[in-house]
């Protein structure tokens, strides 16, 4: 049974035929109306400082959720559009072994990435990714972002 996770709000949810009741629409969160789910192989459970941001198949970032701008400082609006490791000045890989090109180039889940953020106001903030590629037609991506706790 396919499991889901809401980009905005990280409430998971189960759906047998990936559609909105009788019409051929994707599943939107019914805990906080987002307008749509974020299919996953496995069930994942976020941690509650984790901030989801949803990316397209090139890897920019079509919406992000609860907890990023907490961590980040920077708006869904000021990032909009924009690659997701270039708009949060995520560091700490090696160029070939970028996260979020493996995980849409392979279609393969990269966990627990100890990874730099910068955040809006230039502080460097220590952060766990965990990457997760659609698994849809339209591609894209799941990225999971979670402070790093020292």
């Amino acid at each position: 049974m396919p499991n889901f996770i809401c980009p905005n709000c990280k409430e998971r949810s189960v759906d047998i035929d990936r559609k909105e009741g009788l019409f051929d629409e994707a599943v939107a969160c019914h805990h906080c109306g987002f307008g749509f789910l974020f299919e996953l192989m496995d069930d994942y459970y976020p941690a509650p400082t984790t901030g989801l941001v949803t990316c397209d198949q090139e890897g920019r970032i079509l919406a992000i959720g609860r907890g990023v701008f907490e961590m980040s400082g920077w708006s869904e609006a000021e990032v909009l559009g924009a690659d997701v490791v270039a708009a949060f000045g995520l560091a700490g890989f090696e160029a070939e072994k970028n996260p979020v090109k493996l995980s849409l180039e392979w279609g393969v889940r990269r966990l627990n990435e100890q990874l730099q953020l910068r955040t809006r106001g230039g502080q460097v903030k220590r952060v766990i990714g965990d990457f997760f590629p659609a698994l849809d037609d339209d591609g894209g991506l799941l990225v999971a972002l979670t402070p790093a706790h020292s």
